[in-house]
């Protein structure tokens, strides 16, 4: 395996040594997973009510046709899901169109009022893993399907330790595909002269280590907010923990 001279060494894995973190944002470094889905609850729920559209969105729905996916693919296949089909439109539909691009766009409306009302703290587990890599030298990336990962990394006071931050907007704008295909990650590991073999994928998204199995990266790393510590492993991820401060060196 390919290694950088200062590598990354994680207890849960003896002897294997990696030299870049490839990290999603909502979920992993911040609580905004929490944000993202009580607005798609608050959305799905007035949008399934007032179309009477059975059965009712659930949270179930949430980790099984939206978490970690671009936001209007979650749209489209949670829809799908009633037997709904909607125009896309176009991302520029104001919130409460009736499109694919508009009924996302209502739910991003949500999350930053939520997002501007309430701010968001980084898991303190994730800021002392940062500190680590930073201290060893590990590059380090944030690869989020969401278009808002830049304006939560500013929120959460961590927008200057990424020098790389792919976001559903860089994706949109390069025609990249979004998780679980694993072309994002790939394309933040390029930007960061790293091999995909000597990259750890960090993921609490069905999705996205799907992506990173997807992509044969060195490592998946699956972190348990929710979605369930067999579900992830299933999905694709070697090791699974519930908070990253499990993976800083003691």
């Amino acid at each position: 395996m390919t290694s950088l001279p200062t590598p990354w060494t994680l207890p849960q894995v003896p002897g294997a040594s990696f030299g870049a973190a490839l990290f999603d944002l909502d979920g992993v470094l911040t609580p905004t997973a929490d944000v993202h889905m009580d607005a798609w609850r608050r959305m799905f729920t007035d949008y399934f009510e007032s179309h009477g559209i059975t059965p009712a969105y659930t949270d179930d729905d949430y980790f099984r046709y939206v978490d970690g996916k671009p936001r209007y693919d979650g749209v489209r296949a949670c829809l799908a899901s009633r037997g709904v089909t909607l125009p896309d439109g176009t991302p520029d539909d104001a919130p409460g169109t009736e499109t694919v691009c508009g009924i996302g766009n209502t739910k991003n409306a949500e999350f930053s009022r939520i997002l501007e009302e309430e701010g968001v703290d980084p898991y303190p587990g994730s800021v002392a893993l940062l500190d680590h890599l930073e201290s060893i030298g590990c590059a380090m990336a944030v690869v989020s399907s969401s278009r808002n990962a830049p304006a939560v990394l500013a929120a959460a006071g961590l927008a200057h330790r990424f020098e790389h931050v792919v976001s559903g907007q860089v994706a949109a704008d390069h025609g990249i595909p979004g998780k679980p295909a694993p072309d994002t990650y790939l394309y933040a590991a390029e930007l960061l002269g790293v091999p995909k073999e000597a990259a750890v994928v960090v993921e609490d998204a069905l999705s996205g280590v799907q992506a990173g199995r997807a992509g044969d990266f060195g490592l998946v790393l699956g972190v348990d907010r929710g979605a369930g510590a067999e579900e992830l492993l299933d999905g694709g991820a070697d090791v699974v923990v519930t908070d990253l401060g499990e993976v800083v060196p003691g």
